[in-house]
C-alpha cells in the first residue's frame, strides 16, 4: 500500500536486501515493508533485479538493485536535522564507516556513494541569528568543519 504522494527511489548495483539492512540499522526507527527478487524473465534484466521498500525517519524509500548503469552523486543528498551534538555524532560515524567518506560543512557520504547533511538543529537558529556577529561566526566557523560541531559554531 502506498502511504506517501513522494518515494524516493534508491538506485543501487545489487542487494537491495543488504542495503535496506544497513539503513535500518542506522535508523533504530525503521522497518522493511516490502522485498521482491525478479528473475531475469521477470524483469527483462539478464542478472534480474531486486526491490526493497524501508520506512525510515517516518519516510518510504525504495531501493532498485539493478546493475551499475547508475550511481549516487551530489545532486541528490539528503539533510538529516538532529535534536544535539551527540545524535549528530551517532549518524555522522554511522555513514562515514566502512567505507564511507567525511566532506566538508558537515556533508558526508555513507558507504553506497549517497550524500547525507548532518545537521544539528540548533545550527539554523545560529545562522539565521538577528545578531550579525553570531551569524558571521557560524557561518566562517562551518566552512572549516567536516563534521559541524556545535561548540565550535557558537
Amino acid at each position: 500500500m502506498i502511504t506517501q504522494k513522494i518515494t524516493p527511489y534508491l538506485w543501487v548495483e545489487k542487494d537491495a536486501k543488504a542495503v535496506a539492512d544497513y539503513y535500518l540499522s542506522i535508523f533504530k526507527d525503521g522497518k522493511l515493508k516490502d522485498f521482491r527478487e525478479f528473475d531475469s524473465d521477470e524483469s527483462g534484466n539478464d542478472a534480474g533485479i531486486e526491490t526493497a521498500v524501508i520506512e525510515i525517519a517516518g519516510m518510504e524509500f525504495s531501493i532498485l538493485a539493478a546493475g551499475p548503469l547508475f550511481k549516487f552523486n551530489e545532486a541528490i543528498s539528503f539533510v538529516i536535522n538532529t535534536k544535539d551534538q551527540a545524535e549528530t555524532d551517532y549518524y555522522w560515524e554511522a555513514f562515514t564507516k566502512n567505507g564511507g567518506e567525511e566532506g566538508s560543512c558537515g556533508w558526508c557520504k555513507d558507504k553506497y556513494g549517497l550524500s547525507w547533511q548532518v545537521v544539528p538543529t540548533e545550527y539554523f537558529e545560529l545562522i539565521h541569528s538577528d545578531d550579525p556577529a553570531v551569524r558571521e561566526k557560524a557561518m566562517k566557523n562551518t566552512l572549516k568543519q567536516k563534521k559541524l560541531i556545535l561548540s565550535e559554531l557558537k
